[in-house]
Order: C-alpha cells, then sequence, then structure tokens
C-alpha cells in the first residue's frame, strides 16, 4: 500500500524518516536533559526561555554550554514533534499513528511547561524526574508510532505467517570438512577446532561488558569487600571471563552437535563433522569451566557464584530448555550476555548495585535487538534445526516490530544507566548518535527485507554496543 504526504515528504518512506529523526531527537533531548541535571548545568541558566537574559549566551562556561545546547535542542525537537503530527493528520497515516503523534505534541508542550518551571525554580528534584519522565513517554510514543507505521507500509500478508518445514540439508562425508592426515596439518585443524568451539567471537564484547561493570564499580567508593582496581583484578576478572565463554561455548556445541549437522551455517562445527571426540571436547569444556572458577575466586566468591550461574545459564537453561522450545529464547537467553555486567561490578564492589545491575539490564535488552536480526537472516537454518525463532513461528513482520520495541526499550535503559551511574556527555552524545545509527539499520530493513539488510542492523547492533560500552569506561575512570 502507498500512502501520501504534503510535500517536501511526500512518501511514507520520508514519513518513516521523520518519525525516526523525531525519535532520535527526543532521545537526545532526554539524555542531555538527564547530563543537565547530574552536572547541575541549569544553575547556570536561572531564566527561561533566554540564559541570563541572552538567547546566545558567552561559552567561557562550559555548564552554561550544556543548558544552552539543551534549550537548543529542545527548540528543535518541538520542530520535529510537532511537523511530525502534522504531517500524520494532513497525509494519509493511520488513525492510530494520528492518535499516538497528537498525543506526543501535546506531551510535548507540557514537558517544556514543566522544564521551564524546573529551570526558573532551581531544579527541585521532583520536577527534574517528572521532566525526564515526560521524555521518555514521548520517545517511547514516537517509536511505537515509527513501528506501526513500518508495519502497515512494508508488511506483507505473508510476513505475519509461520515458515513452512525447509528442505532438509542433504550432508553427507563429502560435504564435510576434510580430516587432514598429515601430523601438522591436523594438530593445526585439531587446535583451530578446539579455539572455535569456544567462540572467540563473543568473547571481545562479553569481556568488554564485564570492563563496563569494573569501570562502573570502580566509582563507588568504600565499597565492602571489593578489590581495588588493580591490574591483577582485571586480568583475574577477563581471564576467568574468556575461560567461562570458552566452557560455555564447548558445551554449547557438545549438546547441540546433532542439530548442526541440520543446518548449513553449522554443518562443519568440529563436533558435527566429527573432527574432534565428544569426550574429549567434554572434558575440554570441564577444564576451562574449572579454571575460570578458580580465577574467579581468586577475584572473591561472589565473582565465583556469579561465574558460575552464567556457564550454567548458558549451558543447560539456554542450549537445552529456552532454545528448542520457546519463541522467548532469545529474550529470556539475554540473561547469559547481562551476567559478565555483574560480573565485572561485583569483583571490584564486592557486591551488586544499582549501576551494575542497570548496565546487565541494557544488556538484556540489547539482546533480541540484536540476534533477532540472525533469526531473520537465518531463519530457514533455524527451522531446520527445530528452533522456535519468531521468524520461524511467527513471521518476519513480527520480528521487524519487536527489533524496533527492543531497541528502543534498549535505549531507555541507556538513558536511565547514564542517571544512576552519572555518566557524562560523551556517553550520552555516543547513545544518542550510535543508537540512530541502530533505528536507521532497523528501519531499512523493514523496506529491503533482505538477508543483507538483517546483517547490517545486526552489525549496527554490534556498534552500538561497543561503542556505548567504551564511552561508559572513559567517562568512569577518564573523565
Amino acid at each position: 500500500m502507498t500512502r501520501r504526504y504534503p510535500t517536501p515528504v511526500g512518501s511514507h518512506g520520508r514519513f518513516s524518516g521523520l518519525l525516526a529523526a523525531t525519535a532520535i531527537g527526543v532521545y537526545l533531548l532526554v539524555v542531555v536533559g538527564a547530563t543537565t541535571t547530574l552536572t547541575d548545568a541549569a544553575a547556570s541558566c536561572p531564566t527561561w526561555p533566554a540564559c541570563n537574559g541572552q538567547f546566545l549566551p558567552s561559552f567561557s562556561d562550559p555548564l552554561l554550554v550544556v543548558a544552552w545546547g539543551h534549550r537548543v535542542v529542545a527548540l528543535v525537537v518541538a520542530a520535529l514533534v510537532v511537523a511530525s503530527a502534522v504531517v500524520a493528520w494532513v497525509g494519509e497515516a493511520t488513525t492510530r499513528v494520528r492518535a499516538l503523534l497528537s498525543v506526543a505534541a501535546v506531551t510535548y508542550l507540557v514537558q517544556v511547561g514543566v522544564g521551564a518551571v524546573a529551570a526558573t525554580s532551581g531544579t527541585p528534584t521532583t520536577l527534574s524526574a517528572v521532566h525526564l519522565v515526560l521524555g521518555v513517554f514521548i520517545f517511547g510514543v514516537v517509536m511505537l508510532a515509527l513501528s506501526w507505521t513500518l508495519e502497515t507500509e512494508t508488511a506483507s500478508d505473508d510476513d505475519w505467517e509461520a515458515m513452512d518445514d525447509p528442505e532438509p540439508v542433504a550432508v553427507d562425508d563429502g560435504d564435510r570438512p576434510p580430516v587432514p592426515s598429515a601430523f601438522v596439518a591436523r594438530a593445526k585443524a585439531t587446535v583451530l577446532a578446539y579455539v572455535r568451539m569456544t567462540k572467540p567471537r563473543l568473547m571481545w564484547l562479553l569481556c568488554l561488558v564485564a570492563a563496563a561493570g569494573m569501570a562502573l564499580g570502580s566509582t563507588v567508593e568504600g565499597a565492602a569487600g571489593g578489590s581495588a582496581l588493580t591490574v591483577e583484578t582485571v586480568l583475574f576478572t577477563l581471564g576467568g571471563g574468556v575461560l567461562s565463554i570458552g566452557s560455555s561455548g564447548t558445551f554449547n556445541h557438545v549438546l547441540e552437535r546433532d542439530v548442526d549437522e541440520k543446518m548449513e551455517r553449522t554443518a562443519d562445527r568440529p563436533l558435527a563433522a566429527d573432527l574432534i571426540p565428544v569426550s574429549h571436547a567434554l572434558a575440554f569444556g570441564v577444564v576451562l569451566g574449572v579454571a575460570s572458577l578458580a580465577l574467579f575466586a581468586s577475584v572473591n566468591l561472589l565473582v565465583a557464584v556469579l561465574g558460575l550461574t552464567a556457564i550454567v545459564f548458558y549451558s543447560i537453561v539456554y542450549t537445552l530448555v529456552l532454545k528448542p522450545n520457546f519463541v522467548s529464547n532469545t529474550v529470556i537467553g539475554g540473561a547469559a550476555g547481562a551476567l559478565p555486567a555483574l560480573i565485572g561490578w561485583a569483583a571490584v564492589t564486592g557486591g551488586l548495585g544499582i549501576p551494575g545491575v542497570m548496565l546487565a539490564v541494557v544488556i538484556f535488552l540489547w539482546t533480541p535487538a540484536h540476534f533477532y536480526n540472525l533469526a531473520l537472516a537465518y531463519k530457514e537454518d533455524y527451522a531446520r534445526g527445530g528452533f522456535p525463532m519468531m521468524p520461524v513461528v511467527e513471521g518476519e513482520a513480527p520480528t521487524r516490530k519487536h527489533i524496533l520495541w527492543y531497541i528502543a526499550a534498549t535505549l531507555v535503559s541507556a538513558g536511565v544507566l547514564a542517571v544512576v551511574a552519572d555518566l557524562g556527555l560523551l556517553y550520552a552524545v555516543t547513545s544518542a548518535t550510535l543508537g540512530g545509527v541502530f533505528v536507521y539499520f532497523a528501519v531499512q530493513l523493514h523496506y529491503e527485507q533482505s538477508e543483507a539488510a538483517a546483517f547490517r542492523a545486526f552489525h549496527a547492533s554490534n556498534a552500538y554496543l561497543g561503542a556505548l560500552l567504551l564511552a561508559v569506561v572513559v567517562d568512569a575512570l577518564v573523565l
């Protein structure tokens, strides 16, 4: 269906782009507003709408620049919110999208009023909190409008249906990777096979999650039972993390070896290809797991308990229970990736705390937005393996819609992390900028609906989280 909108929007594609820009603009306003509150920058600009009677104040005071920048962003976002609502009503947006954008516009006016009162009355804590909550609400409303617009304009009837059973992959001995007979070549292939079982591609990101947790924990003063952020603590924590990821990955290879044979992208895995005996792989996984727990225990007992929980959850709960039986496997399975945040925090503080938990929530909510892209790209393979991934059992349209919803939830949780962890402007700009890139590729996925588009969105999700975690480390340790 093609819908018409007034010039210069003109098409539903540009209308979707306007909604995406509006959503990211609102999000940027929220994170900059949070930064303004945390730095008490509003105190440098106690009048409204101008700062101390000047619409273009002196930039010699960094806090004044933050406060003034917040108001400039608010003006630009006001234009975007109003334009989105007007275009929706003048154009051919659906009734529910028009209603949502009307709510967003009215709420934005209320938010501006609350912000003005907060700025001129010394920024009471309650008013500032209400101001931020209203901004988060507007962001959620606009993202919902965007998802409904894309759903209406890009999804066909077939996109809402479960997949038919795909043709099985015929894998015979001729299709398997050859096992070298020469000693050196066989030794090299065996070493590479053991390395592959550890899933090294997961290690860099999960270790970065733990590093961010440690950086946040280092800002807590006088944490009982914690360790100083020494080189030894970092090495033992990250070393234990690498080994625990390797152990979990190995057990995953062992438990899914029969299913791996049915899927194109996994048919050449070491156990599926009979390159490594199952007993050897199990022993390897146990050794890695024990070694990881030993390193974790040398930091503190809580870290060891969390490390064991991560191994058991991924190897048993996710691999054997969730993945083959529940369409929500990806959502609940996100807990495995979130645990390194708690491990990093506990390594430095000796306990659990709100910033560490909030970082774990960010990872938990990011996981579906990240992994659903792979589920789309490999949906036929997952169907062959018998895994009830969302594109397989519910269709592509719900999957694309849920990607946007989880991106929105991820961005909101990242904003909350900025508040509870007292992170600065670098983090705010990183989250808004890379979040915008993430949203852009998710929108493109709706229109292109191809494997290539799914992989671009997948890589954008990696870029977002990697940059966000680096910003956490820099903000916490340097700025």
